[in-house]
């Protein structure tokens, strides 16, 4: 009998001081982001590119959920809070669904513990050329790469860039241009790496639509870059569809291309 209630009295204190640890836990991950914000603890992520980086795919309800709060985006105001669609603020009211939260998602995922910020920074219709020291968008009046560099080197008061999504080229998709294109990403790569002082920081480039038959060309000179350029990848756009405008992904199509830039960046970070 006495040893009876000193064996239940053993699994009231053991249940007793779980519940306090598990409590703790539980307090602890409800505070975490706010604490890795704290404390530059977040792992960044740059979203770089036009109109398809900055997503045009349409918006429905569900998009005002926020569906992991550990997965935060850089607002135009340079607050992080927690991530939703639309990420870009390049065109209000046309901005929509890119691959930007989707990807986040996943690096979430892949990396439990992580604190992941998107740090949104494309702007739709911008040739590469946009994308220089200086380069101005007559169209949306804005300076690409200087406003980027800006947000970026806010961003890293907060933690540590770990790697760029960039997707880039429907402006520059005419065979002249695209024949020109390659040597202006890749300074464009030596930039983003000087800027946050990693020459190995993995940069994951997504291919364009196939269903426009022009932006091929784009296509085949990004597929040089991997062997030009260490630490870098493709996400392939093979089976992606656009919304009916020849031009812009639809809504799950920007979707699974997000998983696709995840699954090329978590690869490239196995071997940096």
């Amino acid at each position: 009998m006495k040893k009876h209630f000193v064996s239940i009295s053993l699994s009231i204190i053991i249940a007793f001081f779980g519940l306090i640890l598990f409590s703790c836990s539980s307090k602890k991950k409800s505070i975490s982001a706010e604490n890795a914000i704290s404390n530059k603890g977040l792992e960044i992520y740059i979203l770089m590119g036009q109109s398809n980086m900055a997503g045009r795919g349409p918006l429905i309800p569900e998009d005002s959920i926020i569906k992991n709060k550990n997965v935060l985006m850089f607002t135009k105001d340079l607050k992080w809070v927690a991530a939703k669609n639309p990420l870009h603020f390049d065109k209000p009211g046309v901005t929509a669904v890119g691959p930007g939260l989707s990807f986040g998602l996943a690096m979430q995922e892949a990396h439990k513990s992580a604190i992941i910020g998107l740090v949104p920074t494309a702007v739709g219709g911008t040739a590469i050329n946009s994308w220089t020291v200086g380069g101005y968008d007559k169209a949306t009046k804005k300076y690409p790469w200087d406003d980027a560099e800006k947000r970026i080197i806010e961003a890293m008061k907060y933690g540590t860039i770990k790697g760029v999504l960039w997707h880039q080229g429907e402006s520059d998709s005419k065979a002249e241009n695209a024949a020109v294109y390659l040597p202006k990403l890749e300074d464009l790569i030596k930039r983003v790496r000087k800027l946050v002082g990693n020459d190995k920081l993995p940069f994951v480039v997504g291919q364009l639509g196939r269903y426009n038959p022009s932006y091929d060309n784009i296509n085949k000179e990004t597929a040089k870059l991997p062997a030009l350029v260490p630490f870098t990848a493709i996400a392939t756009s093979e089976g992606l569809t656009d919304k009916g405008d020849n031009t812009h992904f639809d809504r799950s199509s920007a979707i699974i291309f997000g998983q696709r830039f995840a699954k090329q960046m978590i690869e490239l970070q196995k071997v940096n």
